[in-house]
């Protein structure tokens, strides 16, 4: 028995065409997003695959995405599951600010620090900030003491695998398709657990959006095949624009 795991990030928002940090920041889709969204359906329909269940985060972006690219696929029928701990990394007190502007605030090497490493969170802000989650509905009903102030990849590790043991490794072993669309971040913190991809390499891996990652396993959860994306080239020409916003 085999099951399958596609994970996808969302579309390019609108504070990703600004070049801002975003993290737990609720904003939608730009147009590019939305085709990106759309060919991520089509991708999809063209490898033949149908889900049993999909997963997405409690933003709009994440939550649109699933929705656009679904309804390209044929399946937006789909059951989905939403929860905040596929969102995004809350970037603390750099969410909503532009990321060359830090560059040239706070130097190269400590705003890489922010945005790439594996343990260093950017500043946090207080929970009377309108960026704090304690201030968003969506979360009125978790734990205050749940709800970040800031994150660094570690932390988002922490959050992410409780959702995967508990939500999606039950499915896959039941050999059921998966469909995972989330953020950068969040899909970074699985792609490690699931790659066993060190703490120090982990810094240099990027997340493209709207490319579809393939992922087969074995019933025992193992690599049936070496993961891929659905179209290797616009997915490394994605990660490679990810890797330059910052200059």
């Amino acid at each position: 028995m085999t099951s399958t795991l596609v994970i996808v990030r969302h579309g390019e928002s609108v504070w990703n065409a600004k070049n801002l940090f975003t993290g737990w920041v609720d904003v939608d889709l730009s147009a590019k997003g939305e085709a990106e969204a759309k060919n991520a359906g089509a991708l999809i329909k063209k490898e033949g695959l149908f889900f049993d269940a999909c997963h997405t985060s409690l933003l709009t972006r994440a939550v649109r995405t699933a929705n656009l690219a679904l309804e390209v696929a044929g399946q937006l029928w789909l059951p989905v599951n939403r929860t905040w701990r596929l969102n995004e990394r809350h970037y603390g007190d750099l969410q909503g600010k532009d990321k060359v502007q830090m560059v040239q605030q706070f130097g190269a090497e400590q705003v890489k620090l922010w945005r790439r490493s594996y343990d260093v969170p950017p500043p946090a802000v207080p929970v009377t900030h309108e960026y704090h989650p304690a201030n968003d509905r969506r979360y009125h009903l978790e734990a205050p003491d749940a709800l970040p102030s800031s994150e660094c990849l570690k932390d988002v590790v922490a959050r992410v695998l409780p959702w995967w043991f508990d939500s999606a490794v039950p499915q896959l072993r039941a050999g059921k398709t998966v469909l995972v669309v989330a953020h950068g971040n969040s899909l970074r913190a699985l792609i490690k657990h699931l790659e066993h991809i060190s703490d120090a390499d982990i810094t240099e891996l990027n997340v493209p959006t709207g490319m579809p990652r393939m992922y087969r396993f074995n019933e025992k959860l193992e690599f049936a095949e070496a993961p891929k994306y659905l179209d290797e080239a616009a997915a490394k020409a994605g990660a490679d624009a990810v890797k330059k916003q910052t200059g």
